[in-house]
């Protein structure tokens, strides 16, 4: 059996997840026979939208050596601005080209992180972490900070848009929208960026080492200033996504989800220094963050909770990884 698998598969992240998530789902199910209901799925994979949108953003600045913490920011920015524009010009403008103006104004953003970081060399950590109170503060001195319930008619059209709808057996409705095709279609794009161009080699070598991209001919600053206008348009779909979805513009949304984000991603199995990370490992790591704050919630866990055991999943995701590093490099010697 082991010679039909790779070398560690055992111990990598992804695995060690899956097996995680499995267990969880094992647990529920006995403790709840109703757990794999169309109701559960359904909410399960909505809630997984826009995370795992976010979380591949996540992990492509990851891979390619960076850290960005501003992405929520762009998404709020994004998605209310977006709004605000349609609502005074263009109010019955079609959902499609209101979703490519969201895209496009985070697009844009990310631009600014990607001068500052592609193009100064400033430390990614600190540009992002000063674009974070940027955005935000711009957003809400300039372009607005009220929430708004009467969002143009295409979103809430949109809203109601649905992959699949019905009732259980038990009289439970469930529902899965539309926007769900986004995350796979986010999911898809990327992976062939990632493994099919030129352009992801690119990414994970300067993610591996900088100047050794550099030798090879490698253009480090265009590579890295796209990974950020890249993101900043993931982060504008998910922005508008979760405007439409939630039936509602409210600039002060999404703020502390950046947590829950990195949490998937490191769980995922991307390093922190860069060089590596999975779809696969990002969508597992998504899965589990998920199916751990439901279950929190429906049991009754106080949501304050939920920050503390993202925290400690953090941890276990990190220190795993650099433990196993430790006792494999103590075998060797």
């Amino acid at each position: 059996m082991s010679g039909l698998l790779p070398e560690g598969f055992w111990t990598r992240n992804e695995t060690l997840v899956a097996i995680v998530i499995v267990l969880f789902c094992v647990l529920a199910t006995a403790s709840d026979p109703l757990f794999f209901s169309a109701t559960t799925l359904t909410d399960l994979l909505r809630a997984s939208i826009v995370l795992g949108i976010l979380a591949v953003a996540a992990m492509l600045v990851l891979v390619s050596g960076g850290i960005d913490v501003s992405f929520t920011a762009i998404a709020v920015f994004a998605m209310y601005a977006t709004t605000v524009l349609t609502l005074a010009l263009m109010p019955d403008l079609p959902w499609y080209l209101i979703f490519g103006i969201s895209i496009g104004i985070g697009a844009c953003l990310g631009a600014i992180n990607g001068i500052f970081i592609a193009g100064f060399g400033l430390p990614t950590l600190i540009v992002t972490l000063g674009t974070l109170s940027v955005f935000r503060g711009f957003l809400l001195t300039f372009v607005g900070s009220q929430r708004i319930s009467a969002l143009p008619p295409e979103m809430r059209e949109f809203s109601r848009m649905m992959i699949t709808r019905g009732t259980t057996e038990a009289g439970n409705f469930y529902a899965l929208p539309w926007a769900f095709a986004a995350l796979v279609f986010v999911v898809v794009l990327t992976w062939f960026i990632l493994h099919k161009t030129m352009l992801g080699r690119s990414i994970f070598a300067i993610g591996g080492s900088v100047e050794s991209a550099r030798r090879i001919g490698i253009n480090v600053r265009a590579t890295q200033f796209f990974v950020y206008v890249y993101v900043g348009a993931l982060a504008g779909l998910a922005g508008i996504i979760h405007g439409a979805m939630g039936r509602m513009a409210d600039p002060f949304s999404l703020v502390g989800l950046e947590l829950s984000v990195i949490a998937a991603v490191v769980l995922g199995g991307a390093r922190l220094i860069g060089g590596y990370g999975t779809i696969t490992g990002t969508l597992l790591g998504v899965a589990l963050i998920v199916l751990v704050q439901n279950s929190l919630i429906v049991v009754g866990i106080p949501s304050t909770w939920q920050s503390v055991t993202i925290g400690l999943l953090i941890l276990l995701g990190t220190g795993l990884p650099a433990w196993q590093a430790k006792r494999a490099a103590a075998r060797a010697a």
